[in-house]
């Protein structure tokens, strides 16, 4: 293979065709090794290093920036900074939900389980380690049923739940049978019920959010079905739940309803589910449900089963008073009456309602004087913003036969179809033809993506986090039902544009990345950070930055940055010191664009080990 010559005539030597093949045959050879869903990975990083240009795959792009001269400019004998792996104790930590801290908060309205971001000078300025003996998840689907017990060693779950089909132990894996506390034939029998009443098959119900998650499994069992669930639930109320979740391979966060607003935008989810999440629906003045409407779409569906539904049979069983569990769904109904949502069914321990389509099918609530309604466009104002309990009004729709916000295809189509925020021109800024040109940007360069790292859409990356989301053009442009991506819009962003990335039929967060992200260490199989150092300049240090996302990734995941030139070499200087590889690559547009990719890979270590471990 030759390498082309650079624009002022300078020829690449064989050291540097050994690093471009090298780096492509770790990424082709650590996808064959994982696909077996055994072995560490260290060993086939030293294979690569052996054998790398033996490799028969070839990039297309270079792994050396043209721009030389800004290369050139920095001083070699200032060595990069090393950062240490953190003590043990920190394998599982999550600085936002650090379990010693949040015990220091009220415990009324879950606010002790909210976000507590560490002060500057708590902050841990180390490199989280992954578990002694962890190893790369299982490829979806086989992660939906089993997960590695060195990845997640926690057993209480197993004791606690043990009657109720969530999780069993055996030998070096737990086995995840698919059952919950209200589905105790399984998330597949449960999904069926509600999927005679909820038109779950057509792809009308796309986006789903499921509060008080438990480990994930209706949303596990929900993939299969075209359906992508947000699941969220508290740090460790019941041990390690979420980071099960994740390790599964199924899209959630650490999350509650306590006191702030959840970090999704206003009509963002076509159904919302509680299962025995044991939320207090009715308090505060039905401040939860508000919050729920919130974000649910017009026309969408509300499940929930559990206490209080069918509690004239089930009482005992709960062993709660039967008056208070009548007086608890009392309060639920005539607060969705308030919300305009219609009961649709209830039958055993289910009650399912549907939103009206728009504020024409409820005129009666604009006369109450007792309801209070939200600011106007206040709905997608949520960054550590409390949570109040008024109702957030529809958008005006010109007749009553209009779906509020705008109509929305079924999915896939819904995927590259014009979204109605773009449609009415509620993002400034943002036309359909800029939409439309945006797509095509995105298709052009997750093209030239797979080009450079062969395993991406082979199966080998399934939780994925897009940390600048911008239109969801990338992940759209990924779309697979081998991955899942996590399109986060910075608080800090031009625009906001959360919205029409749901109306895609994706999922995402609202995120300050000069804060640490509500997830477990080793959440994140591949990371894209479009322009995440231009935009995050002169707000936070990029070293936050940079050991945030070594946290949340993998231990041979891999990282894709595309930023300016400048930019990519003050982080390139910083993951010296990271144990990543890096190697950057031109513009697929050629070397004289100032943007440049930046590809690279965590290498393997583990706790109480110093180096590349082959354990």
């Amino acid at each position: 293979m030759a390498l082309k010559n650079s624009a002022d005539g300078r020829t690449r030597s064989s050291i540097q065709i050994f690093i471009v093949v090298g780096l492509c045959c770790f990424f082709y050879i650590l996808g064959a090794w994982q696909r077996s869903g055994f072995g560490k990975g260290d060993s086939i990083a030293l294979e690569m290093t052996k054998h790398g240009a033996d490799c028969n795959i070839v990039p297309s792009l270079n792994f050396e920036t043209h721009h030389g001269g800004e290369v050139s400019n920095l001083d070699e004998s200032e060595k990069p900074k090393v950062f240490e792996p953190c003590h043990p104790r920190y394998i599982d930590y999550t600085p936002c939900q650090d379990q010693k801290r949040a015990m220091t908060f009220p415990r009324n309205n879950m606010i002790y389980r909210e976000r507590h971001c560490p002060a500057e000078e708590e902050k841990q300025h180390c490199l989280i380690p992954a578990p002694k003996g962890y190893v790369t998840p299982f490829p979806w689907p086989k992660s939906r049923d089993y997960v590695p017990y060195a990845n997640a060693p926690y057993k209480a779950l197993t004791v606690e739940k043990a009657i109720q089909n969530w999780i069993q132990y055996e030998g070096n894996v737990f086995r995840f049978p698919g059952g919950g506390t209200q589905f105790p034939q399984g998330a597949d029998k449960y999904i069926d019920q509600l999927a005679s009443v909820i038109p779950i098959k057509n792809g009308t119900v796309r986006t789903a959010l499921d509060t008080g998650c438990g480990v994930a499994s209706w949303g596990a069992y929900l993939w299969s079905r075209n359906v992508i669930a947000m699941s969220f639930a508290p740090r460790d109320s019941h041990e390690a739940q979420v980071q099960f979740a994740l390790e599964r391979g199924v899209p959630a966060v650490i999350g509650v309803l306590g006191t702030i607003k959840m970090p999704y935008p206003s009509r963002a989810f076509d159904m919302a589910h509680c299962s025995r999440c044991l939320i207090p629906w009715g308090a505060n003045d039905g401040m939860y449900l508000k919050e729920v409407d919130r974000v649910l779409r017009p026309g969408g569906y509300w499940v929930l089963s559990g206490p209080p539904i069918n509690w004239k049979n089930n009482y005992k069983a709960w062993q709660r008073p039967k008056e208070d569990l009548q007086q608890e769904q009392e309060k639920i109904e005539e607060i969705a009456k308030l919300l305009c949502w219609e009961k649709k069914h209830e039958k055993g321990e289910i009650a399912i309602w549907q939103k009206k389509v728009n504020d024409d099918s409820c005129r009666g609530r604009q006369d109450d004087s007792q309801l209070s309604f939200c600011k106007a466009g206040e709905a997608d104002d949520v960054w550590y913003k409390k949570m109040d309990a008024c109702i957030t009004p529809y958008p005006d729709t010109s007749s009553p036969d209009v779906v509020a916000g705008g109509e929305l295809k079924p999915f896939p189509d819904r995927l590259y179809a014009v979204p109605p925020r773009v449609a009415s021109g509620s993002v400034p800024g943002v036309s359909v033809e800029a939409y439309q040109e945006d797509n095509n940007k995105w298709k052009k360069h997750v093209n030239a993506y797979k080009r450079t790292n062969g395993l991406i859409n082979t199966g080998r990356y399934r939780n994925i986090m897009d940390m600048n989301a911008g239109l969801g053009g990338f992940a759209a442009a990924i779309q697979s039902p081998k991955l899942w991506v996590m399109n986060v819009v910075p608080t800090i962003a031009e625009k906001s544009t959360l919205g029409v990335i749901y109306e895609r039929g994706l999922i995402g967060i609202y995120h300050d990345w000069c804060e640490a992200l509500s997830t477990y260490p080793r959440t994140y199989d591949l990371i894209h950070a479009n322009g995440v150092f231009s935009l995050y300049k002169g707000k936070c240090n990029e070293e936050d930055i940079l050991l945030e996302m070594d946290r949340i990734l993998r231990p041979e995941g891999a990282v894709i940055f595309r930023d300016e030139v400048d930019a990519l070499i003050k982080v390139k200087k910083i993951t010296e010191g990271m144990r990543w590889e890096t190697k950057m690559v031109d513009h697929e547009d050629g070397p004289l664009v100032p943007e440049k990719i930046l590809v690279a890979v965590k290498q393997y270590w583990t706790a109480n080990t110093t180096s590349t471990s082959s354990q």
